[in-house]
Formats: C-alpha cells, sequence, structure tokens
C-alpha cells in the first residue's frame, strides 16, 4: 500500500481513524482506504449518516462565530480532525483577522496536514496531543505561546468526546479544561446521542467498534449536558445541532426529531 506524500512517515494505514473517516464523509481526500470503507459500511447501515457530518460542521461555523460576536479572540480546538473548508481559523479571521486558533489532535495526519495549510498563518497552529491526557494537552498549548491562557479562551470539543469511554472519564476532562482557561471562557461541544434514534446509533456504535476498531460512545442527552456541569449553560441548551442558533435553511442537514447528534455552548462564569 503507497504511502500518499500529504501522510507523514510511520503512519498505520491498516487502522482506521476518526478524523479521516469523518474526512471522507465530508467528501474530503486526505484519507486511506481503510477510513473510506470504514465510513461506507457506517452509510450502508445508516444512508444519512454524512448529514450528520454536514451538520456538525455547520454547527462549529455558528458556534465560532457566536464566540467572536461574544468577544473572544483565541480557541483551542481539541479533536480538530482533518482541516477542511471553512475549518475554525477561516471562520473566526474572516470576522477579526487578529483571532488566534491552535488545533490539538492526536492524529498524526490531521496535524501534519493542519501545519501544512497553516503556513505563512502566524495567528494559527498545531499540535498533536491527547485529550485523555488533559494535563499534558494544556502543558503542550502553553508551550506553543499562541494562546494567552489569562484571558478568555473559546474551548471546542466538536465531535470528539464521544470517541472517549467512559473509562476515560471524560467528565473529569472538561472539568480540566474548565479549570485552565479565565472566567470569560466559553466551551462549544457536539457528541453523538442515543437520544433520537437509538437503534441507530446502537448499529453504528456495534459497527464501530468490531468492523472499524474505533470505539465511537453515542450517550444520552442527560449524559452528554452533565459535559457541562461548572459551566453556564447558554439557550437554547444542549439541542440537536440543527436546532442550536440556525441562521438559514442552509443549517437544516438534518431534519429535526432525527439528528444523530446534540450540541451546546456555554460560559465560565
Amino acid at each position: 500500500m503507497d504511502r500518499p506524500a500529504w501522510a507523514p512517515e510511520g503512519v498505520d494505514m491498516s487502522q482506521a481513524s476518526p478524523a479521516r473517516m469523518y474526512d471522507a464523509l465530508l467528501g474530503g481526500s486526505h484519507n486511506f482506504e481503510i477510513d473510506r470503507r470504514a465510513a461506507e459500511l457506517g452509510k450502508s447501515l445508516v444512508p444519512d449518516l454524512p448529514r450528520v457530518a454536514l451538520s456538525n460542521r455547520a454547527f462549529l461555523r455558528r458556534a465560532v462565530r457566536f464566540l467572536v460576536d461574544s468577544g473572544v479572540t483565541q480557541f483551542l480546538d481539541i479533536g480538530s480532525g482533518i482541516p477542511t473548508a471553512g475549518n475554525v481559523h477561516e471562520v473566526a479571521q474572516e470576522i477579526d483577522p487578529n483571532c488566534k486558533v491552535l488545533y490539538a489532535d492526536i492524529d498524526p495526519v490531521a496535524v501534519a496536514h493542519a501545519r501544512a495549510i497553516l503556513g505563512g498563518n502566524d495567528n494559527a497552529a498545531a499540535i498533536e496531543a491527547d485529550l485523555r491526557k488533559p494535563a499534558d494537552l494544556l502543558t503542550a498549548a502553553r508551550e506553543v505561546g499562541l494562546l494567552d491562557f489569562e484571558q478568555p479562551v473559546g474551548v471546542l470539543l466538536f465531535a470528539v468526546l464521544h470517541l472517549l469511554g467512559d473509562e476515560d472519564r471524560p467528565g473529569e476532562t472538561v472539568t480540566a479544561l474548565h479549570a485552565a482557561v479565565p472566567v470569560g471562557s466559553f466551551v462549544a461541544i457536539s457528541h453523538l446521542t442515543t437520544a433520537t434514534r437509538p437503534e441507530d446509533a446502537a448499529k453504528l456504535g456495534a459497527n464501530a467498534a468490531n468492523e472499524s476498531k474505533v470505539g465511537i460512545h453515542f450517550r444520552s442527552r442527560e449524559a452528554i449536558t452533565g459535559f457541562f456541569d461548572g459551566w453556564e449553560l447558554l439557550e437554547p441548551g444542549v439541542v440537536e445541532l440543527p436546532l442550536w442558533r440556525p441562521e438559514s435553511e442552509r443549517d437544516q442537514h438534518e431534519t429535526p426529531g432525527r439528528s444523530l447528534g446534540l450540541a451546546g455552548v456555554a460560559r465560565k462564569a
């Protein structure tokens, strides 16, 4: 199996990656055959699966725009994945060119591609880091020197907490991030859910674990809402992806009542 020129040396091309599977669902080109097969298998079980990816992308755009409008000028995007059109730095810097964005991901392909895209952008950078080790991640983020952790930070957790099992204690991870940022900071979370289509969620979760060997954990509305403990949850609360402050019909990638993802934004008061 030939390694594409954009893939770093040593990357395992025989194991599917959540970041590259997501890229495949969005129609991107920075994925391997194993990722495309995994994405296609998911689509065979739930044909509208790509709409979840599009819906999550639309939430990203709206949430980042809201945070910039709220005065946030620096972002820590954890589990950022493969950068594609409309990524955080593009959305934020279109409004305010001085916005700073630090991407963090465990996937070396995602990080390598991010660094290639960000070349020449002094207000954006990418690091390889593991969300399951928040202390190490935060140390690495501070060492970059891009973000000022004495000023409000937008902590972005788009479609990443569902990659952590309960044994990884994702709630404690969010609490650690809350403790690391000052008052006036925000967190934005999107997460796959069992709340709307439990049978489809069960099929996709089992497929991911047994076929793709990627752990994806669909959670209840109550469990996802629990990630915001300690934060001031903003209106409209934890809702289906297309229902979080939609701006137009183009945000309606999924029919309300059928979205496989929930989302919310909160502030550190």
